[in-house]
C-alpha cells in the first residue's frame, strides 16, 4: 500500500553502500515516523513499537528482514542527510495538517503549542555528543508535530523560536509558548504573521511580572473555575482575566497585547493541598473559560 509518507520519504538518498542494506531504508524512516507520532522517544522505543505493530505494519511495508534493531535506526538517522529529510517531513505534515483541517469544528482555532526538550537516549559520550535538544511545534486539534528547529541547549531556544515560527503557517492560529519564548520580538513576529498568542510569564520580566501579579489584588474582568477528578486527586482549576491594559508601562512594547490571565492549581491528594499560581499575557480578547481551556491543553 502506498501512502503520503511514501509519496514524501522516498526522496531521501540512501547513504548506504554494499551490502550494508537489510533493510530498506523507507521501511526503516516510516516505522520511525510513525513510532515518533505514536509517542516512542528513543532508538529502543522505535524498535519496540515496530514489533508490537508488526502486523499492521506489514499492510504498508514489505519488512522482508523483519523488523530494524534499534542499533539499526541509530545508524541510518546518522547517516542520511538531516536537512531533506527535516524538507520532507515538514512537507508531510503540511499535507496531512491542511487535510485535517478541513475535519475541525467550525469556527475552532488551531491551538499550536512550541516547546524545547532533549530527545531520550540521545547523547553518545563516546563519541564525545550531548543530548539533541529540539524545539517543536505540535498541533493541539491534530495532535502532530507540525515542524522542528534543533538547537544547542535549552538556553538558544529563544533564536530557535522565531526560525521555527518562520517555517509555519500561523495564520488564524493561537501559539502557546513557555516563559523562555516570551521575548517582545516572538510577540510581534507572530502578529505580523496574523496569528495570536499566549505566553508565559516569569519572573525573568522581573517589573512587568509584579505589575501583572500586583493587579490581580484589585481586579478581575472575567472568571472561571472547572473542577478535575480522578484516580484519588482533585484538581480546582480557577482562570481570572483582565482586559484593561492601560496601567502597564511597557504595553506599547508587547505588541498586540490585550489580555493577562492568572490559573491558581489547587491539588488535592489525600489530607494534602498544593496551590500555585502561574501567569500568562495574550493578544487575544478572550474570556476565563477560553484560556483556562487552552492553557490546559498546552501545560497539562
Amino acid at each position: 500500500m502506498t501512502t503520503s509518507l511514501h509519496d514524501h520519504f522516498r526522496w531521501i538518498p540512501d547513504p548506504r553502500t554494499g551490502n550494508n542494506k537489510k533493510h530498506n531504508l523507507l521501511e526503516v524512516i516510516i516505522l520511525s515516523v510513525l513510532a515518533v507520532v505514536c509517542g516512542a522517544e528513543s532508538w529502543y522505543e522505535m524498535e519496540e513499537f515496530g514489533k508490537e505493530k508488526e502486523d499492521f505494519l506489514k499492510q504498508l511495508l514489505p519488512l522482508e528482514n523483519g523488523i530494524p534493531s534499534h542499533d539499526t535506526i541509530n545508524r541510518v538517522f546518522m547517516m542520511i542527510d538531516a536537512d531533506v529529510f527535516e524538507r520532507c517531513f515538514r512537507a508531510w505534515t503540511a499535507e496531512l495538517g491542511q487535510s485535517l483541517q478541513t475535519t475541525g469544528t467550525s469556527g475552532e482555532r488551531e491551538l499550536i503549542a512550541i516547546d524545547g526538550k532533549s530527545v531520550c537516549n540521545s547523547a553518545c559520550k563516546h563519541q564525545g555528543l550531548g543530548a539533541l535538544h529540539l524545539v517543536s511545534a505540535w498541533s493541539g486539534r491534530n495532535q502532530l508535530v507540525l515542524g522542528q528547529q534543533k538547537v544547542a541547549d535549552k538556553s538558544n531556544e529563544i533564536s530557535a523560536i522565531p526560525a521555527l515560527l518562520s517555517l509555519l503557517n500561523i495564520k488564524g492560529a493561537v501559539v502557546s509558548i513557555d516563559a523562555m519564548g516570551t521575548q517582545k520580538a516572538i510577540a510581534e513576529k507572530i502578529i505580523e504573521s496574523q496569528g495570536d498568542y499566549i505566553l508565559a510569564l516569569k519572573q525573568n520580566h522581573e517589573t512587568f511580572y509584579d505589575q501583572v501579579t500586583n493587579q490581580f489584588n484589585f481586579r478581575e474582568d472575567s472568571y472561571s473555575q472547572h473542577l478535575d477528578k480522578g484516580h484519588g486527586r482533585s484538581e480546582i482549576r480557577t482562570c481570572k482575566v483582565i482586559h484593561e491594559l492601560n496601567w502597564i508601562d511597557e504595553k506599547e512594547n508587547w505588541k498586540g497585547i490585550k489580555s493577562i490571565i492568572k490559573i491558581t492549581s489547587e491539588r488535592i491528594i489525600g489530607d494534602s493541598r498544593t496551590t500555585q499560581n502561574r501567569y500568562y499575557i495574550s493578544s487575544l480578547q478572550a474570556d476565563a473559560a477560553y484560556f483556562n481551556q487552552a492553557i490546559r491543553t498546552h501545560w497539562e
